[in-house]
This record gives structure tokens, sequence and C-alpha cells, in this order.
């Protein structure tokens, strides 16, 4: 019996032995031979989706030469791994730290300035700030970053002079709602000395991760303008876009060409698995979906042609500059007259779209408005660029035709209690036809002719020119303009007076145009009275299919002008030119011109303004040149000389060997 219950216990004891040792063995096997595998896969604590990045599409001219491009850049995001204001800010810091070191930008958009505190943009724009963070438009700039300060539990181990950089950033992952679902986009495209920093020194920066991203490049600097820029996404442009399959990390155009087509420009994003560990690092990826790029815009602009227009415009302003302490700003615009296109439409001042944000304080206070796009928004008195108008519509009713003669006697006295002069008075012109007026720009002439036509039908008729016309242009900011007469007076709760026709009639008065809008209204005088829809869409090439749209000319009106009247009106253009208020620009010029200059009276120095088609026995492009206190059109002639010399040298331009690709098969 004792020894029978012995051997039991012997082999129970045996087996509790060989199961501790099994114990044991398991866990020096887990410990310590795979232990660092387990370690990892403990780490690996999260998998979630996000959205890869597709490549954004280039933006060409339209011979197919690159103006916009894109490049693979690095971003840093911070994830939220955990509910905590310190890590967050302790973060932050850390990062502002590296990134000051290594002289890198990232993302703040807080209208404070350093110590000591003042707004830095408009009491406007500083009451929508306040407005969506919640806080009282009262607020000082100091209470502001108290505030603030409060709000996001700024510790004093963070020295004072970086709370207002702390919570700048703070404030911009409030506003774009950074949570566990949606990571922040600290810094754009860092250097690599970052990306080493960030991806050696994973517990320095918990959160924080290396993420490949796209960014513009611009290997030409033209037309900013026209091209626009892109950034991050806004939270009010996500609620408005979010449903076209736009994510909250999303690049998008803020203005121009860049926001007008993005959603031809954006492509398709792909779909990235991440593997995330308890410090919100990733720690493994895999693809789901592949992404589309983005289509290729193919403006109707000339890369030559934009580029000889933004130079000569500031050659001439600078050196009128010298002599007129008023200049202005300015603009030209370049149209074929077949088609609408417009070959180059430039600005200035203008500015840097790849240093917008470092340069934007001081383009906002510059007093020439480096922003704002005096092609389409800028409206002027046409001055006698007007009398083209005028002419076309006497002509074509009947009040005048190409050789009834008028005699100017310098004062005109048809009204007692109004009596405006001619320019040359108290000189006159003599008798004068159509043409000569047009030459000579004689106010008398179209004084009496435009007494004589009446406002109602001046108006019709500058209506079916796209005088105070939307022109069709794509991107946004366009100004309609002002026609003057009764109708307009109306609307400001004033009075039409007999002779304020007199006044509208040689292009002052009421009346306010754009230079697109002048150079649209030239064209379709001198292509026989059709008027296109102005353009800058060409063509837009599928990345996916291949497949190139085209864009076809649209005409918004049709004016059939009588022969005898064009060749009436021409022939006083080509006089301008030849020996008329413009002769001496274009003495000895290959290229025969037609023109008209034009002066316009603004408080200070008069603005210049001159309007061009070439070549004159076969119109081809129209132009108009704007210079505000430029003194009179003659001296700003010569930047639409420089401008049509550069286009009929590229006529014979030799096409870019894969211009093929973007053509209509």
């Amino acid at each position: 019996m004792k020894k029978d219950l012995f051997s039991r216990l012997t082999v129970l004891i045996i087996l509790i032995a060989v199961f501790l040792l099994s114990v044991v063995f398991r866990l020096f096997s887990l410990q310590i031979v795979q232990g660092q595998d387990y370690a990892e896969a403990s780490m690996k604590r999260l998998v979630k989706t996000i959205p890869l990045k597709a490549q954004r599409g280039d933006i060409l001219d339209r011979y197919g030469r690159l103006i916009v491009s894109s490049q693979l850049t690095y971003n840093l995001e911070i994830t939220q791994y955990k509910k905590d204001k310190k890590w967050v800010n302790d973060t932050v810091y850390n990062l502002i730290l590296l990134m000051e070191k290594e002289n890198q930008e990232y993302m703040e958009n807080l209208p404070v300035s350093e110590i000591p505190y003042s707004y830095n943009v408009s009491e406007e724009e500083v009451k929508s700030y306040l407005k969506k963070m919640n806080l009282s438009e009262a607020l000082s700039a100091k209470e502001c970053v108290e505030a603030l300060t409060e709000r996001y539990g700024i510790s004093d181990e963070i020295p004072e002079k970086y709370h207002r950089k702390v919570i700048a950033v703070r404030a911009e992952m409030e506003l774009r709602e950074f949570s566990q679902n949606n990571s922040f986009v600290f810094a754009e495209n860092v250097n690599m000395n970052v990306v080493t920093v960030i991806k050696e020194n994973d517990r320095s920066y918990p959160g924080v991760n290396v993420m490949t991203s796209y960014e513009r490049l611009y290997p030409e600097k033209v037309s900013p303008h026209v091209l626009g820029r892109v950034g991050l996404i806004y939270k009010e442009e996500y609620d408005e876009l979010k449903d076209l399959g736009y994510g909250f990390t999303d690049i998008i155009g803020k203005e121009g060409i860049e926001k007008v087509f993005d959603l031809e420009l954006k492509g398709k994003d792909g779909v990235l698995k991440v593997e995330q560990n308890e410090l919100g690092k990733i720690t493994g990826t895999e693809v789901l979906k592949n992404t589309v790029p983005g289509s290729d815009i193919i403006l109707t602009l000339d890369l030559d042609l934009q580029k000889k227009a933004e130079e000569a415009l500031e050659r001439v302003i600078l050196e009128l500059g010298q002599t007129i302490s008023d200049i202005g700003g300015g603009a030209i615009t370049v149209v074929d007259i077949h088609t609408g296109e417009i070959l180059a439409m430039a600005s200035y001042p203008d500015y840097d779209i790849e240093t917008f944000q470092k340069d934007y304080n001081d383009n906002y206070k510059n007093p020439l408005k480096p922003f704002w796009n005096r092609a389409i928004s800028g409206t002027y008195e046409p001055g006698s660029t007007f009398k083209i108008l005028t002419s076309l519509a006497v002509l074509e009713e009947g009040i005048s035709t190409p050789e009834e003669l008028i005699y100017d006697q310098g004062k005109y006295t048809f009204y007692k209690d109004y009596q405006p002069n001619c320019h040359v008075y108290p000189g006159n012109h003599g008798y004068v036809n159509v043409s000569d007026a047009i030459k000579v720009s004689c106010n008398y002439y179209f004084y009496e002719t435009g007494r004589l036509l009446g406002i109602e039908k001046l108006n019709e008729y500058a209506k079916k020119v796209g005088l105070g016309e939307y022109t069709g242009i794509e991107i946004s900011g366009e100004e309609k303009g002002i026609v003057a007469g009764p109708e307009y007076r109306e609307k400001i709760d004033s009075v039409w007076y007999p002779g304020d026709t007199l006044q509208a009639s040689i292009g002052q008065s009421d009346n306010l145009f754009t230079p697109l809008q002048l150079s649209n209204y030239i064209a379709t005088v001198v292509n026989g009275g059709t008027r296109y829809e102005a353009h800058l869409l060409y063509k837009i090439k599928d990345y996916a299919t291949g497949d190139v749209k085209e864009v076809q000319p649209k005409a918004v009106e049709t004016i059939s002008i009588k022969p005898e009247n064009y060749k009436a009106i021409m022939e006083g253009m080509r006089s301008v030119t030849e020996d008329g208020t413009a002769s001496n620009v274009f003495q000895d010029f290959p290229i025969p011109v037609g023109g008209k200059t034009g002066t316009a009276e603004v408080p200070g120095t008069n603005n210049g303004l001159f309007v061009a088609f070439a070549p004159y026995d076969n119109p081809k492009i129209a132009i108009s040149v704007v210079v505000e206190h430029s003194a009179h059109g003659n001296s700003i002639a010569p930047i639409a000389r420089d401008v049509i010399e550069e286009y009929f040298k590229n006529e014979t331009l030799e096409l870019p060997a894969d211009y093929e690709k973007f053509q209509i098969k």
C-alpha cells in the first residue's frame, strides 16, 4: 500500500516537474528566442487604410512645352495615437525646433506676429479667423494668444517665446479637425535631413510619420495670375468637395487654372494599408489600389509670347517710372482673332508662386497689388480706343459714311450749357472723314456723330463687341465692367444728361472695361464682326486613356459689317501706326500693324492705353495694353510692338518632338 502510494506520488512529482520544465522552456522561447519577433508583433496594434496620393497632371503651353509639373516630396504628418494635450504640445514644440534648425517651413496661419503681438492681416481677415476659432472678434492680438494658450494648455515647460508658434500649429490642427481618423500635415516638402532625423528618432517624435506626396514645380517663371497655386485643402473647401471624393489632407487648386481644372488635374488616389505601433509610427504598408495620375491641361498660351509680354510690360513700366513719379501697374492681353484663344496675358506687378506664403505679407502690403490680375479684374476708361466702336456704330447705322467730311471747329457748341473741346483746341483738324478721325483721334468728329447716333445705339454695339460683357475666360476674378448710359446712372441714383453722350462717344464718362475685353472687342471688329468667347483651355489629355479633348471656338455674337465700313475703319487704324499718333513707335517696323492710342483722364497722371492688330492685310492677333499713369497710349505702344515682333518670329516655331501626343487621332 505504501509502496503503491509512493509510486503514484513519484509519478505525480515527475509530471509536475515536466510541466514546470515545459513552462520554463516555453517562457524562455517566448522571451529570449522569439522575444524580438513577439515584441515587434505587439507593437503592430493598428491597421487602417489611408489615401495614396495621385500625381497631379502637368500644365503645358499650346505647343506642349512644360509650364507646371510635379515631383515626389516628403511631408511630415502627425497622427493622434493618444488623447493628451501635453503630448501634442511637446511633439509640436520639438518639431518646430527641428524645422527652425533646418530652416524649413511648417503649417500655420495664425494672423498674429511674434512678440510684441499684433495682427498682420486686414481687420476683415482677423474677424474671419477669430470667428472660425470661436473667439470674440473684439480680442486684441495679445488676448488672442492668451486665449489660445489657455485653450491648448501650453505649459511653462515650453519657453514663452515659443507659445505663439505652438498655438499657431495647434490652432491649425483644430481647424483641420485633427483626430485619430484625421492626421495633420505639419510640414510639406521637407528636406532629407528632417526625414532622417524623424526616422532615426522614433521615440523623440511619437505620432510623427514621413509620408510621400507631390509638390508643384515651375520650370518657367510665368503667368502666376493665370496658373494660380495649390495648397492644402481648407475645412470649408473639404465640406464643399468631400462628396466628389476629396480627402482632408488633399492638395487642391486655390486659384487660376489650378482651381478651375482641379478635378482633371488631381487624378484618382489609390488606397494604402498601413500598420501603426503604439507610438503611432507606421511599421508596414501595402498598396491595395494603385493611383491614376491626373490629366494634362494644355493651355492656349504661347510660352515664348507670354515671356515676351511679361518682359516688355515690366521693362517699359520701369523705364517710364524714371520720369513719371506716379506710374502704376499695367496689363497686356493677346488673343487670336479667329478663335478667341488667349495667346498671352500678363499683369504687372506679379508674384512668385513658389514663394507665395513667404512673400505674402510683403505682396499684400504692396500698394501696386501684385495679387491683382489687372488683365481681367482691372477696369479702365478706354479713352480714344473706344472711338473704333463709335466709328463702327455710326457707319453701320448710316449716321455717317466713309466719305462724309465733318469740319472740326475745335470747340463743340451744339449745347449751350456744355461745350467740350477737341484735344487740339484752340486749333482744329479741319475737314475729316471717319478714317481721318481715327488717325488724328478727333474728338469733335465723335462728339457730332455720337450725338446723332444716341447713347442707346452706341451701347447696343458696345454689347455686341463684348464691352461690359463677360468674356468667357475660365479663371475667376473677371469684372464685367461698365457701359456708360442712362441704365447705369439709374443704378447709382444719378441722372444722364445729353452732354454725357458726347463724353461716352470718345470713351470717357462712366465707361470702364478690362484689358481682355478691349482685346476681344478689337478682335471682333478686325475679324469682320464675329465675337468669340475668350478662353485659356486648349486641350485636355487624359492620362489613363491617352485621349485628347480639344476645345472648339465658340462664337457668341455676329455683326454683319459692310465691306466699305470695314475698309474705312481698318484704314484709319493703319494710319495711326503709319503717320498718326503711334507712327514714331512703328516707323520702319517690318510688320504692317493697325492700332489706336488712348488716354484716360484719372487723378494724377493720365492712364495710357493702346490697342492693335497684326498683320494689317491678314489680321491674326489683337492686343490691348493698359498702363496706369503712363500719360498717353503712345508711350506704351512699344510693349505691343515687341509682342507683335515675337509672335511673327514664332510663326515658324518648330514643334516639340512629342507634340503629336497632344493631337486628336
